[in-house]
C-alpha cells in the first residue's frame, strides 16, 4: 500500500498514477474522505477518554450531591466513548479497505498506456534466418513430441487443457535449467529457497495478488489457502512482521516453486503446447533493500536476467512495460522477451519489478537504521520460468533433422549432451 501521508500531501500525484493505470480515480477522493473520518474520530475518541479519566478522578472527592451528578455524567461519557470507539474502528476498516484497492504509484518514467504501449529499451542476439539455412522451423510442440520430451495429450487426459507432462529429456531439460539458474543466482549472492506453494490470505493479499489479479488465483475455500502463482508471494511474506537492521541489507533470495495460474481471460490464446499453462515451475529472484537503493537493485535484477538469457544463447529484447500492464504492486517493470521463430515475434520470458515500499507496508516488513524504523523496499525478478524457456530453447536451437542443439551453459547439467535427438520409431 502507499503511504497515507503522501496521499494527503500530494493527492494529485496519486490521481495521476491511477489515471495512468486505467484505474478508478474517484477511489483517491473516497480514500481521502475515509482517512479524514478516521483521524477525526480518533481525535474525538481521545478527547472523550481524557474527559472520562478526569471525571473518574473527581468522583471520589465529590460530596454526595455532586457525586450523583458526576456519576450521571460518567454513565453518559461511557456511552459516548463506546460510540466514538466504534466510529473510529469503522473508519479504520473503511480506510484500510480502500487503501488495499489502490495500486502502487507509477514511476514517472513508465510509458503510459496499455499492454501494447511498451517501449523497447534494448535488443540482444541475432534472429536466425531459417530460410537461408534451407528449412522451415518446427514449433516447440512438434519438436518436443519427436524428442519424447513433451506430452500434452496425456496431460489433458489426466488434468484437462493447459496441463502437460515433461518426459525423458524434457524432464532432464527442466532439471538442468533449474540447477543452472540456481547456480547463477547463488554465485550472485542469492540464498536458494524452496518455498511453500500454499499460503494464507494475508500473504497473498500483502503481495497485491487479491485485487485485480484475483481472478487468476486458485483458492482452496475449505481450508482458506491460496496456491501461489509465483514464489514472490512466500518470499515477500518470509519477513512479514519483522524489523531488519539496515546493515543486513540487501537480503536476496532465489526461490524455486511450482506456480499455479487460472489464466482467466486468455481463452483461445496460446492453446497449443506449453507456452501458457496452469501449472509450471519457476526460479524467482527476490530482494529486500533500503528504499534509496531500490532503483539500482532493479537494474541489477535486470542485468542478471539478461546474463541468463544470453547464456542460453537466445535472441531477446528488453521492454519498459506500460502503466496499464504493471499489476497492482509494481511501480515499474522491465520484461525480457525472447524471440519465438514460429510465432515471428518476441514473447515474455522474464520480468523484473520494483515494488518499493508497497508490499512492505502491507506485510509490515521494516528496516531499522539507528533509531529510525521505516518500510523497506521489495523487488522481484524472474530468472527462469521453465516451460516458456523450454519453448524458446527448442525453437531457437533446432536443427534441420529435428534435433536440438544444447546451449553450452546447460551441457554440464545434461550429462555433457551437446544435442537432443529425436526418438527413433
Amino acid at each position: 500500500m502507499i503511504d497515507l501521508r503522501l496521499l494527503r500531501e500530494d493527492p494529485d500525484r496519486v490521481r495521476a498514477s491511477q489515471r495512468a493505470r486505467g484505474e478508478d480515480v474517484a477511489l483517491v477522493d473516497s480514500l481521502l474522505s475515509a482517512d479524514e473520518r478516521r483521524r477525526s474520530s480518533g481525535v474525538r475518541f481521545d478527547e472523550l477518554r481524557s474527559e472520562q479519566k478526569s471525571l473518574g478522578k473527581l468522583i471520589p472527592k465529590a460530596t454526595p450531591d455532586e457525586r450523583a451528578e458526576l456519576l450521571k455524567q460518567a454513565e453518559q461519557l461511557k456511552t459516548d466513548v463506546k460510540a466514538a470507539e466504534a466510529d473510529q474502528n469503522e473508519a479504520d476498516e473503511e480506510t484500510k479497505r480502500l487503501l488495499l484497492q489502490l495500486g502502487n504509484l507509477v514511476h514517472p518514467d513508465v510509458p503510459v498506456g496499455g499492454e501494447e504501449d511498451f517501449v523497447v529499451l534494448e535488443t540482444h542476439g541475432t534472429i536466425r534466418d531459417f530460410a537461408a539455412e534451407g528449412f522451415e522451423p518446427k514449433d516447440h510442440l512438434e519438436l518436443g513430441e519427436a524428442l519424447g520430451a513433451i506430452d500434452v495429450e496425456r496431460g489433458a487426459k489426466v488434468s484437462g487443457s493447459r496441463f502437460y507432462y515433461l518426459t525423458g529429456v524434457g524432464a532432464l531439460l527442466e532439471l538442468a535449467l533449474v540447477n543452472a539458474a540456481i547456480a547463477q543466482a547463488t554465485e550472485a549472492g542469492f540464498t536458494p529457497m524452496l518455498t511453500p506453494a500454499l499460503v494464507r490470505p494475508r500473504a497473498m493479499e500483502g503481495t497485491g495478488f487479491l485485487g485485480q489479479a484475483a481472478e487468476n488465483v486458485y483458492h482452496l475455500e475449505k481450508d482458506d489457502y491460496y496456491l501461489v502463482g509465483t514464489s514472490e508471494v512466500p518470499l515477500a511474506a518470509y519477513h512479514m512482521d519483522e524489523i531488519i537492521d539496515a546493515d543486513k541489507l540487501p537480503l536476496r533470495y532465489a526461490g524455486f516453486s511450482p506456480c499455479f495460474r487460472r489464466e482467466a481471460g486468455t481463452y483461445g490464446k496460446d492453446t497449443r503446447g506449453i507456452f501458457r499453462v496452469h501449472q509450471f515451475d519457476k526460479v524467482e529472484m527476490f530482494s529486500y533493500v533500503d528504499p534509496e537503493d531500490a532503483e539500482n537493485e532493479h537494474q541489477r535484477l535486470l542485468e542478471w536476467e539478461k546474463q541468463w538469457l544470453s547464456g542460453l544463447e537466445l535472441p531477446f529484447q528488453v521492454i519498459d512495460v506500460a502503466s496499464g500492464d504493471l499489476g497492482a504492486s509494481a511501480s515499474r517493470k522491465f520484461d525480457c522477451e525472447a524471440w519465438i521463430p514460429t510465432q515471428g515475434k518476441y514473447r515474455e520470458l522474464t520480468s523484473a519489478s520494483n515494488c518499493n515500499g508497497f508490499q512492505a507496508r502491507r506485510l509490515s516488513v521494516r528496516m531499522r537504521d539507528g533509531k529510525k524504523v521505516q518500510p523497506l523496499a521489495t523487488l522481484n525478478g524472474t530468472l527462469c520460468a521453465v516451460p516458456r524457456t523450454i519453448v524458446a530453447i527448442l525453437e531457437n536451437h533446432q536443427l534441420a533433422d529435428g534435433s536440438v542443439r544444447v546451449p553450452e551453459l546447460l551441457r554440464p547439467y545434461l550429462g555433457g549432451r551437446e544435442v537432443l535427438e529425436p526418438i527413433s520409431k
